[in-house]
Order: C-alpha cells, then sequence, then structure tokens
C-alpha cells in the first residue's frame, strides 16, 4: 500500500525496520542524500520516527537543507502561494500530529 503511494517518485529509500529507531540505514540515506529543493514524501508521519524528539530532528534536518516535506496523509498547503505561509502551516498540522502521536503511546 505505501511503495503504491509512491510509486512516482524519483528516488525511493525503504527501511525494514522500526520506525522506533533513528539509526535506520535508509533514513540515514535519505537524510544524506536530499538537496535544496527536494520534496520529501511520506505516507505518514510516523514513516519517519515515532517520538516527538526524533521527528523534530528529523524535520529540522529536512528544512535545513532546504527540501519540503510532504506526508500524504495530511492535508496539503500546495495551494498557499506564500512559501513562508506554506511552511507554518504545515508545521502547525505536524506538530499536532506529533502532539497526538505522543499522548497516544
Amino acid at each position: 500500500r505505501q511503495l503504491v503511494a509512491l510509486k512516482d517518485v524519483d528516488k525511493l529509500f525503504t527501511d525494514k525496520l522500526s520506525g522506533a529507531n533513528t539509526n535506520r540505514p535508509e533514513l540515514q540515506k535519505m537524510l544524506a542524500y536530499i538537496r535544496e529543493g527536494d520534496i520529501v514524501m511520506v505516507t505518514e508521519l510516523d514513516r519517519l520516527g515515532r517520538n516527538n524528539q526524533d521527528l523534530t530532528k528529523i524535520m529540522n534536518t529536512i528544512q535545513n537543507k532546504g527540501a519540503t516535506l510532504d506526508v500524504l496523509n495530511l492535508p496539503s498547503m500546495t495551494g498557499i502561494a506564500d512559501p513562508n505561509l506554506r511552511q507554518l502551516m504545515t508545521n502547525l498540522i505536524i506538530e499536532l500530529y506529533k502532539y497526538q502521536a505522543e499522548s497516544e503511546r
């Protein structure tokens, strides 16, 4: 199901290890690979990490490299023309989902 949703990506990184571990080989390769202007696409936020601290670190790495995070099961912000506002709204929604995921643990 996840691979079908990501069938049109240029480069696919697939880990077999749990998202609870941030020392996953493919995650580390993806973080090293991304460049400014890239779009990092995941089907669900928990595919990147399972706890708030790890997710924040991974998201900051993606943003600091000038890439964008697109989480397919979250509302899309592509209709917002201003990139700063789009990033703010995306971050706000992701923070809410991170909070919800952390409270369910």
